[in-house]
């Protein structure tokens, strides 16, 4: 046994100096640095983050190189970083009303107040592969006045056209925390929303696309969706306010859909809400798709779609828990193995024999 251990363990660590020769690609071509993808990667970078649970763009950048560009083994290592990580407390939310985006758009108004503001987008390119970018210089924002963006659903809010983000009598409470929580159904929707924040973008796309498809009571419109930075307070018990901790980079999502209204609601516009760390507008988008999906309980809409099962959706959106499951296959499993083939052999040798006694009873 004790050779077997050893000789296990020195293939292991080959299979590790192999897995990092193959990493670094041919030794003539310069290495990629952390800096170069946490500033020419921010879409990947902006994921690992999401799904990691943690905003750091250079550590994200890290897990990337390290995983060899594997997305999930990625979070995955940002995820294992962050619980060793202290932990002081909450900060105050955000303030995406004053939000100074770098991009805003609306699907639902041609002239809204502010304007829209295309920023960095793929919504207009060609797909069609391009030169590398040279290192001349990069057009900025020289000559954009910023002007007040109030936010498209405040505009319908003010005429009663869309929910109340929250009731009149909401108290805000103590928010719950999935990282360090058994998750325990039902959920509320903050629960809802982080686990669908830490959630695989291909799972959420996959679903919110399905609620577009008819699996769902869901009617989508793109209310606003905006990028850019917002400032991170965090409140001091001991100074008695917040403290400012830095800036960081967001995307959020308002999706409004329809609702024709019940005996105690009028007809009006309800909501679903989306946002990630940095550039992650499609995870946005299907995060506010699925949300609204998961509030039909809310609305008494019928439940008969996948993404409407808060239990289905909030159960298997975690990518480092799904490829735990699925990968943990490619382990050992010799004994229960050894234990199906001798059921199928018996089974088999039954079947025979039952099927020669059927033959002796007819002749």
């Amino acid at each position: 046994m004790y050779v077997a251990v050893k000789g296990g363990e020195k293939a292991i660590a080959n299979a590790h100096a192999l897995l990092a020769k193959e990493g670094r690609g041919d030794p003539n071509v310069p290495a990629i640095g952390q800096d170069a993808v946490a500033g020419q990667m921010p879409v990947l970078v902006s994921r690992v983050m999401t799904e990691g649970s943690l905003y750091d763009p250079k550590l994200a950048a890290r897990a990337i190189l390290q995983a060899q560009g594997d997305v999930l083994e990625a979070v995955t290592l940002v995820r294992s970083y962050r619980t060793t990580l202290p932990r002081f407390g909450y900060s105050e939310p955000i303030d995406t009303a004053g939000l100074d985006p770098q991009r805003r758009v609306s699907a639902t108004f041609k002239d809204i107040p502010g304007g829209q503001q295309l920023g960095a987008t793929f919504d207009y390119t060609h797909r069609l592969f391009a030169e590398p970018a040279g290192d001349g210089p990069v057009p900025g924002d020289a000559g954009i006045h910023h002007v007040p963006m109030p936010r498209v659903s405040d505009l319908l809010g003010s005429d009663a056209l869309l929910e109340p983000d929250h009731a009149a009598d909401w108290a805000d409470p103590e928010p719950a925390d999935l990282t360090r929580e058994p998750t325990v159904h039902p959920m509320s929707r903050a629960e809802r929303l982080q686990g669908l924040a830490r959630g695989d973008e291909g799972f959420l796309l996959a679903l919110g696309y399905s609620t577009q498809r008819g699996f769902g009571n869901t009617h989508p419109f793109a209310g606003e969706i905006r990028v850019g930075e917002v400032e991170i307070e965090f409140d001091a018990p001991d100074l008695g306010f917040s403290v400012p901790l830095g800036r960081i980079e967001v995307t959020e999502c308002q999706m409004i859909n329809q609702f024709t209204g019940n005996a105690h609601t009028p007809a009006q516009f309800t909501r679903g809400y989306g946002l990630v760390f940095g550039r992650g507008e499609r995870k946005a988008m299907s995060m506010a798709l699925v949300d609204r999906a998961l509030r039909a309980g809310e609305f008494q809409e019928r439940i008969v779609a996948p993404a409407q099962d808060e239990e289905f959706v909030l159960s298997h959106a975690d990518n480092v828990q799904a490829a735990g499951f699925v990968e943990h296959l490619k382990l050992p499993h010799y004994v229960d193995f050894q234990a199906e083939l001798h059921l199928i052999r018996q089974l088999q040798r039954e079947h025979h024999d039952n099927a020669a006694g059927s033959e002796e009873t007819n002749t």
